[in-house]
């Protein structure tokens, strides 16, 4: 999974800003730090829809530094988001991975849709697609 730095700051108003160095689009608030954690994490996911939309490159996670805590995209986003930067990298069109896959691309626009729900295994073949294996591990 990929897990970005946040910055968890008091807001004037109450509770904690929560902001991502990485990722600009992602910036949520919530009324203590345990709400504000979750709704982080939902800002770091609904923000890449940017990315995909726009197929521009997420940037990857940088070093965390004092200050910030580790927010996680949830593993199969953060497999999509491997496949979203090999296309991008590839200059890959959505037609040009269906063809590959021996499919249609009304399946393939529901692989790169990063909050639709797809099996773990269909997203490594788009990446075997691409000349990439997905290799999981456990820390």
């Amino acid at each position: 999974m990929s897990r970005y730095p946040a910055r968890f700051e008091p807001a004037e108003e109450g509770g904690f800003v929560v902001t991502f160095r990485d990722i600009p689009e992602a910036i949520s608030q919530g009324e203590n730090l345990e709400e504000a954690r979750s709704e982080g994490a939902d800002a770091l996911l609904t923000a890449m829809d940017f990315y995909f939309e726009h197929k521009r490159p997420v940037p990857p996670p940088s070093k965390l530094k004092k200050g910030e805590e580790l927010v996680a995209l949830p593993a199969s986003a953060s497999a999509k988001v491997l496949r979203l930067n090999e296309l991008v990298t590839q200059k890959v069109t959505a037609a040009e991975l269906a063809r590959r896959l021996g499919t249609r691309p009304q399946e393939v626009n529901r692989i790169i849709d990063v909050s639709h729900a797809t099996k773990i295994d269909t997203i490594a073949a788009a990446l075997e697609a691409l000349g990439k294996r997905l290799v999981v591990s456990v820390e």
